[in-house]
């Protein structure tokens, strides 16, 4: 190469570099202000529609199974078509969390967020109408799509919305009213079912997805996501209206604002992941063998649980305290004093649980069981696991933690069956309560800190 070929390439080299160091300048500086910006009436409202959003998809979620019964007791359908039909749900709910992630990063988190909300409500819309238990499996693959896709992206857009400093709290907030829809569909279907059968439910969720959607029609698109992809001016002129009500100062920490390709802590992706994988699956297996086997399993050894809707709302109540608990603690001490204790007071209630003889102590340990179980949802779905990656992955990690968590909530009633047969009840309670440990340990030597830190 000749001199003047080696200048020019020298030359142009340092163009590229600095080219690079000038978009990674003005994609710090958007994450910084963000990071910085107090809450404005645009952001209370991008939260409102989010955790409507979520709430719908709770509700809906709940409603598959009170469907299969109730048609199952009219004759509508057989014990067979209600396998299909849950395990359409399932199926939907897996595969959506994976596309949710891969469009959210891709096509950009407002595509993946309004594509999730018209599949989840269309379809339970359309399967009001449906002729026959084969078709409804059909819509409710479509409206699982939705309904998987819908968990992944609303936490993780609160997440890339909100301030800094109330990061964890907007999250956990989310979360709590996500999980009033467990206790409004029951209260739904218990009144509604007996009446009219479960169509006017689907056409009501349906219909309030639609309402829901079309109020979300001009949300705007996630600015840190903007300024990774190059969208520079689109980015700025959000956030100045995110900023519209002033922001915290410059600080030192905020200045070097967290690379957007930067996984928290530095960690690498493989070790980000695998905190993730690890602490979501264990939320939800925990939480899923607790509300689904134990009352079964209490029931054998002569403790009826489920006799009396006010025992079982008793222990129910410990669901929004415990996302509460998550909402005042993950701000104030950080995520990992708020997730480790939370892992190892489920471990030691998941024990206790093993060994109660009567209702009221069941009841008690169960409250205080599904505070942990809940300060958990609040505290690892909804905060800890989207802050764990950087912008340019978060949906698609976040995605596929998601899913691997349905898939073992899947598999999870076989496992149960044969170690009911192979080992006994008290195995149950040992592997919820080493499922939480394992998780607890997992969280505390690899996961990152990750509490008042920009994310990227």
């Amino acid at each position: 190469m000749t001199a003047a070929a080696q200048q020019i390439s020298g030359e142009s080299a340092t163009a590229s570099e600095r080219r690079v160091a000038g978009d990674s300048a003005e994609v710090q500086d958007i994450i910084s202000r963000i990071d910085r910006a107090h809450e404005t009436a645009m952001f209370h409202r991008i939260a409102a529609l989010i955790a409507a959003g979520i709430l719908m998809d709770s509700i809906d979620v709940y409603l598959g199974s009170a469907v299969a019964s109730s048609a199952l007791s009219t004759h509508w359908s057989t014990v067979a078509q209600n396998s299909t039909f849950m395990s359409a749900g399932f199926l939907g709910l897996l595969i959506g969390s994976l596309l949710a992630g891969f469009v959210g990063d891709f096509k950009g988190r407002r595509t993946a967020y309004q594509i999730n909300l018209l599949l989840f409500g269309g379809f339970t819309l359309l399967g009001a109408f449906a002729p026959n238990m084969a078709v409804l499996s059909l819509c409710r693959l479509g409206a699982g799509l939705g309904l998987g896709a819908e968990i992944v992206t609303g936490f993780a857009m609160v997440n890339e919305f909100a301030p800094m400093n109330r990061r964890g709290h907007w999250c956990a907030m989310v979360s709590l009213v996500a999980n009033c829809g467990v206790p409004i569909a029951m209260l739904l279907c218990a009144w509604v079912i007996p009446r009219w059968s479960w169509r006017p439910l689907f056409v009501g969720v349906g219909l309030a997805a639609a309402v829901i959607w079309w109020l979300r029609r001009d949300i705007p698109e996630s600015p840190r996501w903007l300024a990774v992809h190059g969208r520079y001016a689109e980015a700025d002129a959000i956030v100045k209206q995110l900023e519209s009500n002033g922001s915290e100062p410059q600080s030192a920490q905020s200045s070097a604002a967290a690379d957007s390709s930067r996984n928290a802590g530095g960690r690498s992706l493989g070790i980000s992941l695998l905190v993730a994988i690890v602490a979501v699956s264990a939320t939800n297996v925990c939480s899923y063998a607790f509300t689904s086997w134990v009352p079964t399993i209490l029931l054998k050894r002569g403790i009826n649980l489920s006799s009396s809707l006010f025992t079982s709302t008793l222990m129910m109540v410990g669901a929004p305290v415990g996302c509460l608990v998550g909402s005042l603690l993950i701000d104030r001490i950080g995520r990992k004093r708020t997730i480790v204790p939370a892992f190892l007071f489920t471990g030691v209630f998941g024990m206790l649980y093993a060994y109660q003889t009567s209702a009221v102590s069941a009841i008690i340990v169960g409250f205080l069981l599904m505070v942990c179980l809940y300060t958990l949802m609040a505290s690892v779905v909804a905060v800890y696991a989207p802050e764990l990656f950087g912008t340019k992955v978060r949906f698609r990690c976040v995605g596929f933690a998601n899913a691997v968590a349905k898939l073992l909530n899947v598999l999870m009633p076989m496992a149960v069956a044969w170690m009911l047969t192979a080992w006994g009840t008290t195995s149950i309670f040992v592997s919820i309560s080493a499922i939480a440990i394992v998780s607890m340990l997992v969280v505390g030597v690899f996961g990152a800190e990750t509490s008042r830190k920009s994310i990227g």
